[in-house]
């Protein structure tokens, strides 16, 4: 298969997932809406396709980063819940964006 087909494939399993988990969300089932997007599909697939194209060394090493990527993760969706009724959805979302990346930035220091 081409790489350019396989990399249109990656494109569509991902966005299938978040239009299930946005139609989902949009008629109101919040939990089977967050269920979709955390699901391990897109993580899991990503496993798989690391494995079958890199082996067992970037398998492994993305794992860890996803691991080390939860704490901002976190603060992430806090910062969703505790500023969207604030603030409002565009203001809360760029400040939980920024959490998000000051975060990513202070976990690299950490792990550098």
């Amino acid at each position: 298969m081409p790489e350019w087909v396989r990399y249109g494939l990656y494109f569509v399993l991902g966005g299938t997932l978040v239009s299930v988990s946005t139609y989902l969300g949009s008629h109101g089932r919040g939990f089977l809406a967050a269920l979709a997007s955390t699901l391990p599909v897109i993580s899991g697939v990503t496993f798989i396709l690391i494995f079958i194209n890199a082996g067992s060394a970037p398998t492994i090493s993305f794992a860890k980063h996803m691991i080390w990527l939860s704490p901002p993760w976190f603060v992430y969706v806090g910062a969703m819940i505790a500023f969207v009724p604030k603030l409002g959805f565009w203001p809360a979302y760029g400040l939980a964006i920024t959490l998000y990346v000051a975060g990513v930035g202070l976990t690299r220091l950490f792990l550098d």
